[in-house]
């Protein structure tokens, strides 16, 4: 969900339509109102996704319009416009429900930013009603999906921790799930309601990070042209995921460790302390002891956040599970393409069992997907799968290499693997090892031939 239709409520024509051409040439869909009983009228009968409301008008003010919008559509976002006098004001009518306010006079980018604000608090509703009416049916949370002893271990910890407030730090290899932990923990606490904030600390540059986390005033910096509130205070009374947390910079974790001690902040260029109700959960998938030990982790803050570990074993340690998620992510993604629902023979669910899944359950959600999507018949076979084996089968190769054994023995190895994989189908094997269809057949000849030589010698030395 987006914006799409927006109101605009100003008693002043020339700032009105100012307003509405701006939006109307970025593609918004615009009405208009005059005053606040008009606004009223329209957001009854049509409904909007964003209200631009002035606070000062004749008649009813923009604050009773404000609590009346709320009553009528408790979903629309109002954005307020207010003058440098009312800002008190403004504050205040947030406090009721408005979502942010612009000041005039005000830049077309000003309205974009504001817009692009409210398509995240769009995003974040629709992904938390998601994970809520999907929690019961969680893809990895749920025993039904592991054999796994550790795994339900793990199970057994997220319902014991979820109602406390103890941070926790997940940590496990990329694709293992972290992320689906912390949701986990999210919608089984007494927080559920409240909103799951994720950020990415890998993803941001430090000053960019500052700003995410906490907030900023309006001019903290260059390009700070209007308010921004951070994922601290979307996320309070609920949690905030701090994805990849090993990667944010001394300076961030000193005024992390001070929130997680203090649980209050200042936002970037502000004076107003803020305080916050929040749980923490962080994510990594580094050694962070080795890191304290590198100087590049404070020590303080690893053992504020690890009140709660949890490691998430790779796939590879738990291959007792692949079955049960293969069956899975065959029905899921063969009913949301209306295909046949696809099965496995005993060989290739085998050499899924046998692959070492650097990328673990993300790896094997993409690889079935895209297996469901590209074959068009009721079964999947060895074939669909062997750009991954003949990677795997590389990898092997390059390995035995290094242990000395000579090239031509392993290029054999490799040949006769690949032929395996498609059948002995001598077209598709050379189309898997870039090599032509007349190379293949040529090594294969070879083969032969030094096979029935070493034949004879062996039969020869038997005579003598």
């Amino acid at each position: 969900m987006s914006v799409e239709k927006v109101l605009v409520v100003d008693d002043d024509l020339l700032g009105r339509e100012y307003l509405s051409e701006t939006l109307t040439r970025n593609g918004y869909e615009v009405a208009s109102a005059s005053d606040g009983q008009q606004a009223l009228e329209r957001v009854n009968k049509a409904g909007y996704d964003l209200v631009f409301l002035d606070m000062k008008m004749p008649g009813m003010c923009g604050m009773e319009v404000l609590e009346k919008i709320k009553t009528i559509s408790p979903e629309t976002v109002v954005v307020l416009i207010t003058a440098y006098g009312t800002i008190e004001t403004a504050v205040e009518a947030m406090k009721k429900g408005a979502y942010d306010y612009i000041i005039k006079p005000f830049s077309p980018d000003q309205v974009e930013l504001v817009i692009a604000r409210v398509n995240e608090r769009y995003k974040l509703i629709m992904e938390n009603r998601y994970w809520r009416s999907n929690s019961n049916i969680d893809e990895k949370m749920n025993p039904v999906f592991a054999r796994n002893s550790k795994m339900f271990q793990i199970y057994e910890q997220i319902k014991r921790i979820a109602q406390s407030k103890a941070s926790v730090l997940v940590q496990g290899e990329s694709g293992t799930g972290k992320e689906l932990v912390a949701r986990a923990i999210h919608f089984h606490s007494n927080r559920y309601e409240s909103p799951f904030i994720r950020v990415n600390c890998a993803a941001l540059t430090e000053t960019l990070l500052e700003s995410e986390l906490f907030g900023h005033e309006r001019g903290a910096y260059t390009g700070a042209i209007s308010k921004h509130i951070g994922r601290f205070e979307l996320a309070n009374k609920g949690t905030l995921l701090l994805d990849e947390i090993s990667e944010i910079s001394p300076n961030i974790q000193a005024k992390l460790l001070r929130v997680l001690e203090e649980e209050e902040f200042e936002r970037v260029g502000g004076e107003k302390t803020i305080k916050i109700d929040v749980r923490i959960v962080a994510t990594t998938n580094r050694n962070l002891l080795e890191e304290i030990r590198k100087g590049s982790f404070r020590e303080d803050l690893y053992y504020r956040l690890n009140v709660v570990p949890i490691y998430l074993p790779p796939l590879r340690e738990r291959r007792e599970d692949i079955p049960l998620l293969t069956d899975y992510y065959l029905k899921k993604y063969s009913l949301e393409n209306t295909a046949v629902i696809k099965s496995l023979d005993t060989t290739t669910m085998n050499y899924l069992c046998q692959y070492s899944w650097p990328g673990n359950v993300r790896e094997l959600k993409n690889i079935i997907q895209r297996a469901v999507v590209m074959n068009s018949s009721d079964a999947l076979t060895l074939e669909q799968f062997n750009d991954i084996f003949i990677l795997q089968d590389t990898k092997r190769f390059e390995t035995i290499l290094t242990d000395g054994k000579a090239i031509e023995d392993v290029e054999r190895d490799l040949i006769y693997s690949t032929l395996e994989k498609t059948g002995w189908n001598k077209t598709r094997a050379a189309e898997l090892l870039k090599i032509t269809t007349r190379t293949l057949r040529n090594k294969l000849s070879k083969y032969d031939a030094l096979h029935k030589s070493s034949c004879q010698r062996e039969t020869i030395s038997c005579i003598k």
